[in-house]
């Protein structure tokens, strides 16, 4: 089933977005990883994964719409941060790009009418809301502990723990 050329434009740009949106994490994940929070460095590994196979499900859905995806230019900032604070909140404003990105999708889909592909926007909308509600209840803890050493270790350590398989 052939779709929309504008609109299948834009979901190949979002599927270099989440390739991009991989590479971040795997920045944070280093970040993390530097100053010895070896568990959020996890945490954010697992997510860089996740990014990929947001990217592979945006991939698929264009070569079962007879679209031939070609990954984009990828710029990153080549900045870094230095505590978690800053980390999760670097993540954050990424998540909202995503989020606003994937919104845009689902604008332009109703725009050139294709009703065919809301599951899958419907899908990635639930997400992302999942995705910014998480990282901002990290930085809501992160806040929280007010530069307690012990209480960032047992955060580590809690976030450390996340099953990656599972998602």
């Amino acid at each position: 089933m052939k779709i929309d050329q504008k609109y299948a434009d834009a979901i190949n740009d979002q599927v270099t977005l989440e390739h991009q949106a991989s590479l971040v994490y795997r920045q944070l994940a280093a970040d993390m990883e530097a100053i010895d929070l070896s568990g959020i460095a996890s945490w954010f590994s697992a997510q860089a994964d996740e990014e990929l196979v947001h990217a592979a499900k945006f991939t698929q859905y264009l070569h079962d719409r007879d679209y031939h995806p070609v990954l984009g230019t990828i710029e990153l900032s080549g900045n870094t941060v230095d505590n978690a604070l800053d980390a999760f909140k670097a993540s954050l404003a990424h998540e909202e790009k995503v989020s606003e990105a994937i919104r845009n999708l689902y604008r332009i889909a109703d725009e050139v009418g294709d009703i065919d592909s809301r599951p899958l926007l419907y899908w990635f909308l639930d997400e992302q809301v999942e995705e910014e509600s998480t990282v901002s209840e990290i930085i809501g803890r992160i806040e929280l502990l007010n530069g307690d050493g012990s209480g960032l270790l047992t955060l580590d350590r809690q976030l450390g723990q996340r099953d990656a398989s599972a998602e």
